[in-house]
Order: structure tokens, then C-alpha cells, then sequence
């Protein structure tokens, strides 16, 4: 938790479960929320149990002034965003402003993130990560599930490990999939889920192949922690792979106890890893 008394917290939301367990540890700790929304991204079911407003993503001084109005300066930015091109984003004045001085320059997610962080704390707000509300959420150091990666298993994490890193500098993606030292496929602009079910098909003789994702070293961890669920466990059995390795310390389980009783029923395992001692 942060030291910071907060009264109220603006959850500015995506999709996915992420904003609601934010919502209610919130409530636990008696912090008020105020929810932006994103027409098309976030879940209805989550919004309509809310005090909220619905925005699009181009609507940057309408998000602004909500908050502002409510005299909220603490926020979390937490769940999916499908990324818009920029023929598809429609900007306000404000967001035209953020994408002129800096967006058109940030190519990368990381890079577009931490312009976003400058921008919104020039405004007057003070960004948290959802993690300093819910530590719980960060995945821990070492193996969770009955399953264990074997010995080959760790060499070809340690493989897609050091690939993710030497790749950290090009902001192309969070995840890879190796399977006995063959790079199947590197996550891009389509998401973990969708990058499990294209290699699905890739898949070789031998050991099962297994998924690894890091945070990059350049990566804002206050708005942008990779983050796992119970699709993807769902799609790690589908694709027929061996399990997940996961960033300690540095990445997210949306449910650990879900995704963890997901894996064991699937003899899948689960692992935390910290990249610089493997």
C-alpha cells in the first residue's frame, strides 16, 4: 500500500477482471473509487456497479475534468487496452496536444506509457501502480503448481529469458514461447493469448514448450506490469504446452488461486523467475 493517505482513487479501466478485485480491495481499505470506462474495452457488468463515467480513448479532457472535478489526483490505469492505430482514434484537444509533443514519437508501448505518466503528472496527478494496493497480486519468486519445469524446461527459459532481454530495447513485446531452444513466436501487437494459439501450431516433437514473460528493463512498472490469467493458463492447455514462466516480483496473476488450481488440474506448471539468475 502506499504511504499516501488517499481518500479517493481514480481507476482509469480497461478490460479484463483487473479493475474490479482493484475496486474492491479499494473498498476494503475504505478509498473511495471513481471509474473511467472505455466504450468497447471495459466490462459493462464491472462499470454499472460504479460511480463512472464512459469515455473513448480520444477523450482525454473529458477524463481530465472528471477527475478534476471530483478533486481526484491519485490514479491506476489497470486492464487490457486494445491498442487503436491512429486512423481510428478520434482526439479531443488535449489529446491531440499529448499526441503532437510526444504519442506520434513513442512507438513503443513502453515508450508511449511513460509519455503518458509525463503528461498525466504534468496535468496534477500522482500515477500508482495497482500493486501498491494490492501486493498480493505480484507473482512470487519460485514454483507455484505440483507440476515442476524440468530440467530441460529451465534451459529453455533461461533460452527465452535471455531473448526478451536482448529484445527489451526494440519495445516489441513482453512474451515468448521456446520449446527445445526453438523460438516458436514472439508476442507483437496481438496479445500473450493470441501468440500461444499462432504457435500452437508450431508446436515440434519433444518437450511441451513453454511460455516466458518478463518485464523489460525500460518498462513503467506503475502502469504496465505483464500480467497473466486464467486465459491464458486456458490457452497454455489448449496449445498444449508445458506451463508458464513469469517474471518475480515484476509481474501480475489476476487470480493466483484460480490460476493456480487451473494449472494443477491441468498438469501445467507455474513459475516465478527472476530473469538475472537463471
Amino acid at each position: 500500500m502506499t504511504h499516501k493517505t488517499i481518500k479517493t482513487l481514480g481507476i482509469i479501466a480497461g478490460g479484463g477482471v483487473l479493475p474490479q478485485r482493484l475496486s474492491d480491495a479499494c473498498r476494503a481499505q475504505n478509498i473511495d473509487v471513481f471509474v473511467v470506462g472505455f466504450e468497447g474495452q471495459t466490462e459493462d457488468a464491472f462499470l454499472t456497479q460504479q460511480d463512472h463515467i464512459r469515455a473513448k480513448l480520444g477523450q482525454v479532457g473529458k477524463i481530465i475534468k472528471a477527475f478534476k472535478s471530483r478533486d481526484i489526483d491519485d490514479l491506476v490505469l489497470i486492464g487490457s487496452i486494445e491498442r487503436p492505430s491512429f486512423s481510428e482514434l478520434i482526439p479531443d484537444l488535449k489529446a491531440a496536444k499529448f499526441l503532437a509533443s510526444t504519442g506520434l514519437k513513442a512507438m513503443g508501448d513502453s515508450d508511449l506509457l511513460s509519455a503518458l505518466r509525463t503528461f498525466l503528472e504534468k496535468e496534477g496527478f500522482d500515477v500508482h501502480g495497482v500493486q501498491d494496493f494490492m501486493p498480493e497480486l505480484l507473482t512470487p519468486l519460485g514454483n507455484l503448481t505440483k507440476a515442476k519445469p524440468s530440467q530441460g524446461d529451465m534451459v529453455d527459459i533461461a533460452r527465452g529469458a535471455e531473448i526478451l532481454n536482448d529484445m527489451a530495447a526494440l519495445d516489441i513485446g513482453q512474451a515468448i514461447i521456446v520449446q527445445e531452444g526453438l523460438v516458436l513466436g514472439v508476442e507483437a501487437i496481438e496479445g500473450t493469448n493470441a501468440l500461444i494459439e499462432r504457435c500452437g501450431a508450431l508446436k515440434r516433437k519433444g518437450r511441451k514448450g513453454v511460455l516466458v514473460k518478463l518485464c523489460k528493463a525500460q518498462q513503467d512498472t506503475s502502469l504496465d506490469l505483464p500480467t497473466i490469467g486464467v486465459k491464458t493458463i486456458q490457452a497454455i492447455h489448449q496449445s498444449g504446452f508445458g506451463g508458464v514462466a513469469v517474471h518475480a516480483g515484476k509481474s501480475l496473476m489476476s487470480d493466483k488461486e484460480a490460476l493456480v488450481s487451473l494449472a494443477n488440474a491441468h498438469n501445467l506448471y507455474i513459475v516465478g523467475i527472476d530473469p538475472d539468475s537463471i
